[in-house]
């Protein structure tokens, strides 16, 4: 995951048709399964960096399954349990629709709407509305 991370950083500084980073008017989560804990450290790094992107990031967008502790089978292994687990089925079912419901909200407005975060514009000396600092001297 580290490294598709690094991926998308690596295309962080393109931008879409209105001047604003790629990345957003896309919307993401994660989905987390071995046998280890670390569900939730993992889900936090993981969409810290898809928003600090540009990703939107709707409410409960991560899920995962725990095994036991140590060596043991993974998710999909005969005898896991992870396939049956109520917990990990809800937090998914959520987490899908959620994913699916802001994309169609983000899809119907046109997106982010550009105004105050266009890259282009900043750098061409537009800071949406703001007073100059200048007046300070």
């Amino acid at each position: 995951m580290k490294r598709c991370i690094e991926r998308l950083y690596g295309s962080s500084h393109l931008l879409n048709d209105d001047g604003q980073y790629a990345y957003y008017g896309r919307v993401g989560g994660c989905l987390i399964t071995g046998n280890e804990d670390g569900v939730k450290h993992c889900a936090m790094n993981i969409l810290y960096s898809l928003q600090h992107l540009g990703y939107t990031i709707p409410p409960q967008v991560d899920a995962g399954w725990i095994g036991e502790a140590g060596p043991g089978p993974s998710y999909l292994d005969p005898g896991s349990g992870g396939p049956e687990n109520d917990f990990t089925n809800r937090n998914t079912a959520f987490m899908t629709w959620n994913l699916l419901h802001v994309a169609k909200l983000l899809r119907e407005a046109g997106g982010i709407p550009a105004h105050g975060n266009q890259r282009t514009a900043w750098d061409s000396g537009e800071h949406f509305e703001w007073e100059n600092p200048e007046y300070r001297r």
